[in-house]
């Protein structure tokens, strides 16, 4: 097992790593909340927040030589489903053709305040 850590991404706000890697190609990206990795500071609205997470997964991505085409699961959690369409677009933006399989669970609070988090499997 692996340790993956970018300076790219929000340090973790608590006892967990950014990302897991085994040596059998699967990598496992904890949740990762809207968090600018440099200000620690969270988007306003969602779509601000959405887009900034996908970008510190693929900042997470490309720090453990993987890329968007290697995720086999995406789970996303949302503190209020009237924000599902605006993260499937984001969503689709970051993805393109690309089509993992996927989850979205609405749920009552997110860490810090977040609006989304999302966390990935990938595989290569």
């Amino acid at each position: 097992m692996k340790l993956i850590y970018t300076d790219q991404a929000p340090a973790a706000v608590g006892p967990y790593s950014q990302a897991v890697q085994l040596s059998n190609g699967f990598l496992y990206i904890s949740g990762q909340l809207g968090f600018d990795p440099k200000t620690m500071v969270l988007g306003t609205d969602i779509q601000t927040q959405a887009s900034q997470v996908l970008a510190n997964i693929n900042a997470i991505l490309i720090a453990a030589n993987y890329n968007k085409n290697n995720v086999v699961k995406t789970t996303i959690l949302l503190k209020d489903i009237n924000d599902f369409s605006v993260v499937n677009e984001v969503y689709e933006t970051f993805f393109g053709l690309h089509k993992s399989a996927r989850s979205t669970f609405v749920v009552k609070d997110l860490p810090k305040a977040g609006l989304v988090e999302i966390e990935i499997i990938a595989f290569k």
